[in-house]
């Protein structure tokens, strides 16, 4: 029986992004800490969390007692294999498909943090602006691509610049880790043009816009209220490159 290459390839992405999301939980745990405190170093029940790469690499469970810590593994590695899924569908067989699943991850473990602590690490947000414009750079070398480098440097750039603006104009409406963030998810979406990279950055200011609505209608919290942005923009950035492979 003959299989569809979409959909093979598909199966696949989903079943990385799968295994991805299931190391996603201890590295959400270690770095879902305050800004003036160390990533953490040990379960919650102060056992020393060792590993690959440092204790970075693995199961988010206690070597000791086997305790589980961080967010439900499971929850997050079916949202992982259903974001590079439906990726791998948008986007097909084009090269600029294995940048998006090596990133997807990455943004998913900045949506994960920054909602548990409202904090967007540097060590995450600048190798994501900075993979991203590697891995798209190679990916404009590959026949059969759809996007284009500098586009994707100058949206970086440009979201980067405007919401650094952003900052200096209302230091409590825009974090300064949004405005590094902004570094990559601009040059994921400026890939695909400006259109699309307009259309990511909306998306994102209607999904927090909204979510702050509900909030606030369901009294839960009030108008000066902190909301985490980063995962509404990732949100955002994601469907905007979700159309802009599926109409490239």
């Amino acid at each position: 029986m003959r299989v569809d290459l979409d959909v093979w390839l598909t199966a696949v992405a989903a079943l990385w992004g799968a295994a991805a999301g299931l190391l996603v939980p201890r590295p959400a745990y270690r770095f879902s800490v305050d800004p003036d405190e160390e990533w953490r170093d040990a379960c919650p029940d102060g056992h020393p969390i060792a590993g690959f790469a440092g204790g970075w690499l693995g199961r988010a469970r206690c070597g000791t007692d086997g305790t589980r810590y961080g967010p439900r593994a499971t929850s997050v590695a079916l949202a992982t294999g259903f974001l590079c899924g439906a990726l791998a569908l948008a986007t097909g067989t084009r090269p600029e498909l294995g940048a998006w699943l090596l990133l997807a991850p990455l943004g998913v473990l900045l949506a994960v943090v920054d909602f548990r602590v409202q904090r967007l690490p540097d060590v995450l947000t600048l190798p994501l602006a900075g993979a991203a414009l590697a891995l798209l750079g190679a990916a404009s070398f590959v026949p059969e691509h759809a996007g284009d480098w500098m586009t994707a440097l100058y949206g970086g750039l440009a979201l980067g610049g405007a919401y650094f603006v952003l900052f200096l104009i209302n230091p409590n409406g825009m974090g300064f880790g949004d405005v590094k963030l902004a570094l990559g998810l601009g040059a994921v979406l400026g890939w695909y043009g400006w259109s699309v990279l307009f259309l990511g950055t909306f998306a994102g200011f209607l999904f927090g816009g909204l979510y702050g609505l509900g909030l606030v209608v369901a009294r839960r919290a009030g108008r000066k209220t902190s909301i985490p942005f980063g995962p509404f923009l990732i949100a955002g950035a994601y469907v905007g490159l979700l159309i802009g492979a599926y109409a490239a």
